[in-house]
């Protein structure tokens, strides 16, 4: 058995033990629950005070292979909407729910909701071979909007009693997203086309990529999450080298040595600082939201590759959740 289906048989037994203590509500009012932080705070934009939204997977923590804890566990289990991204991105969450939600609870992938599979993209860190698509489809502003769309409308068919506030406030996060897909548009094309390319870490601009006008050229994080080749970091080193790439990007949660060793061998600017499901600054800070993520990423983007950034800078990155 793989240590990750150790933990979670683990987890299993823990709550049969104890199941009298957390099945029933922990809090009053209508509870929601969903993975990753961009995703969370969306549907805290959307939910605003009417009803208490939780995020289960920590920031700073690869959702690709986090592992259920004892409080994953609670949180599943006194929560009414369980909304997952899907696509496999959070697995051992998602079984975790299936296994432990309350009576009545309802379970949520959101992703498939999100895009038909003809749109599923396949590349460098999910290869079609392994039969699971890029999840990372909030990255695309686009599709952030209908993750918000699609949040309200499961909160208005379980909450009714919260439908006016639901409505008014994804009316008023749209409009917000709006801007913030225009201005993403507006400084992406001021960078010099031969640079509109990407490098990664981790590939999690595939859909990004798609929409905005960029070519992602390589990501070092195989599927398999081990170590690329040496002959791998040799074809993207001559890679860069022949399209004079002037910059490459690394995560702020995962930095990679072998990204900063290719910068080094090519020249190209080594930016270790962006970041798809850890959002920027403190909890409760004037960038730490969804908005603040996309803010930050494409302005560092924009500025390596040698485009203009200043389209972004009226974009509120605040998240109120009034």
């Amino acid at each position: 058995m793989k240590k990750g289906s150790l933990v979670l048989a683990g987890l299993m037994l823990l709550l049969a033990g104890c199941s009298n203590g957390n099945g029933s509500k922990a809090t009053a009012g209508f509870e929601v629950v969903t993975t990753v932080s961009p995703i969370t705070d969306i549907a805290r934009n959307v939910a605003g005070k009417v009803v208490h939204v939780d995020g289960l997977i920590p920031e700073g923590v690869d959702s690709h292979t986090f592992e259920p804890t004892p409080n994953t566990a609670r949180l599943i289990m006194k929560s009414d909407i369980i909304i997952l991204n899907g696509l496999h991105l959070e697995d051992p969450t998602l079984r975790l729910a299936e296994t432990n939600h309350k009576k009545g609870a309802i379970i949520y992938q959101i992703g498939p909701h999100v895009i038909t599979a003809s749109q599923y993209v396949y590349d460098f860190s999910f290869p079609t071979s392994g039969g699971k698509p890029n999840p990372h489809l909030w990255m695309d502003v686009a599709n952030a909007i209908t993750y918000a769309e699609l949040i309200r409308d499961q909160l208005i068919a379980a909450y009714p009693a919260g439908a006016v506030r639901f409505r008014a406030n994804t009316t008023a996060y749209i409009a917000l997203l709006n801007r913030l897909n225009t201005a993403v548009q507006t400084a992406i094309d001021t960078i010099p086309p031969k640079n509109r390319v990407l490098l990664t870490y981790h590939d999690s601009f595939a859909y990004f990529a798609k929409h905005y006008g960029m070519k992602v050229i390589g990501a070092i994080q195989p599927s398999d999450f081990a170590e690329p080749s040496a002959q791998e970091v040799a074809a993207l080193e001559k890679q860069i080298k022949d399209e004079h790439v002037p910059a490459i990007f690394g995560s702020e949660v995962f930095p990679s040595t072998v990204l900063a060793q290719i910068g080094r061998d090519t020249g190209a600017k080594y930016e270790a600082t962006l970041r798809d499901d850890d959002l920027p600054g403190n909890v409760g800070g004037p960038d730490h939201s969804y908005v603040g993520l996309m803010v930050y990423d494409v302005r560092t983007m924009v500025t390596d590759l040698g485009g203009n950034p200043s389209a972004l800078d009226g974009i509120p990155t605040h998240s109120a959740y009034d």
